[in-house]
């Protein structure tokens, strides 16, 4: 996000050329949202396949907490409030559920710190809750402002860890190092946790503050959710078969979105690439900062089937799109809004969540 709890004047939706005549011609959905919990100041929620019946809810504050058979469990599964700093865009950010997680019981957060840097850390679960001593520190990034730390985990289809580290903050960039590759800052960062030997590599790079992103779980295909400065948020693309390619430049902060902004020299090493959506901010409070979905792949919603959903933390609209071809088209307007959207969550079963910084958490319907 841009800020949780602050961020810059926004406005109405403005479709890009890519998508403008599907959107304006495309029919909304009858999606609904039924709220299923109520929990502090929630930033994200998740499930391991193997817990159909499961839901574990991220708290910005340090704690994880499980909704299980439709009830929230008093008793958190994850507490680190004490090694977390949290407020404005800092917290614990995300959970991702290893592949193995049945048999292995492991799951990975990511977190500032209490002087504010980002920490990824890997623990173990007794199956009931996790183990804090089995804490083992897999990456470190000093953070040089408190805005812009990314924060989300997914494992891909090729079985590793991803993780999104926003440009480190402040605004525009100011020490350019989303484009800087001796820099952790502004990257899709990658491990494979598989192997004890393996270091970090870069996956993706000229991202301003990729706070969500998500593999689609059919496709293997990548989208993220990049916010934006002052006027352009975005949706990145990149297929599966790219996972294995040098890392593609998504133009941050050399452009925002498909538009010029700040007059520096490009990293050359990987390809350029545009968002295959944007819109504009515009003049009122109502758009601000893109909070990026999952691709639906649940039985429930068969309309839904296939098309990306996406929304905005400031007005809480949420659309959706199909990615055809590496381009977004039928884009549309969804009929349900979530005010202060800060994630969307996906079950074990593929359906999925809206999560409301105000403390709803909702099934979509």
């Amino acid at each position: 996000m841009k800020r949780i709890v602050s961020f810059a004047a926004a406005g109405l939706l403005a479709v890009s050329a890519l998508g403008a005549v599907a959107a304006a011609r495309s029919r909304a959905s009858d999606l609904q949202l039924q709220q299923v919990a109520n929990a502090t100041s929630p930033v994200y929620a998740a499930a391991p396949r193997s817990e159909p019946k499961k839901i574990y809810i991220v708290e910005q504050a340090g704690v994880v907490r499980v909704l299980s058979a439709g009830r929230l469990q008093k008793a958190p599964f994850l507490d680190i409030h004490s090694r977390v700093r949290s407020g404005g865009e800092q917290g614990l950010l995300s959970i991702a559920f290893d592949p193995g997680y049945a048999r292995n019981h492991l799951f990975y957060v990511d977190y500032t710190d209490l002087n504010g840097n980002t920490r990824v850390v890997r623990f173990r679960s007794s199956g009931r809750k996790a183990v804090l001593s089995s804490a083992k520190q897999l990456l470190f990034v000093r953070q040089p402002y408190a805005n812009h730390n990314g924060g989300q985990l997914q494992f891909g289809p090729d079985g590793k860890l991803y993780v999104g580290m926003g440009d480190g903050g402040s605004g525009g960039d100011p020490q350019n190092r989303a484009q800087n590759l001796s820099s952790r800052l502004g990257k899709l960062l990658v491990l494979d946790v598989r192997k004890p030997s393996a270091r970090w590599r870069i996956a993706g790079y000229g991202l301003r503050n990729p706070w969500r992103f998500s593999f689609d779980r059919q496709s293997g295909d990548l989208v993220i959710g990049d916010v934006g400065q002052d006027s352009w948020e975005e949706i990145d693309f990149l297929a599966r078969t790219g996972l294995a390619l040098p890392p593609e430049n998504y133009g941050w902060s050399v452009y925002e979105g498909t538009h010029s902004f700040k007059n520096e020299p490009l990293t050359s090493v990987g390809k350029l690439v545009m968002p295959i959506y944007e819109y504009a901010h515009g003049t009122s409070d109502a758009n601000c900062s893109v909070t990026g979905g999952y691709v639906y792949r649940g039985k429930a919603l068969p309309g839904l089937r296939g098309r990306y959903l996406f929304g905005d933390y400031c007005s809480g609209e949420i659309w959706s799109l199909v990615v055809s071809g590496g381009q977004a088209t039928d884009v549309r307007k969804e009929p349900i809004s979530v005010p202060s959207l800060s994630s969307f969550g996906e079950d074990a079963n593929g359906e999925l969540y809206a999560v409301s910084l105000n403390g709803p958490v909702y099934r979509i319907r």
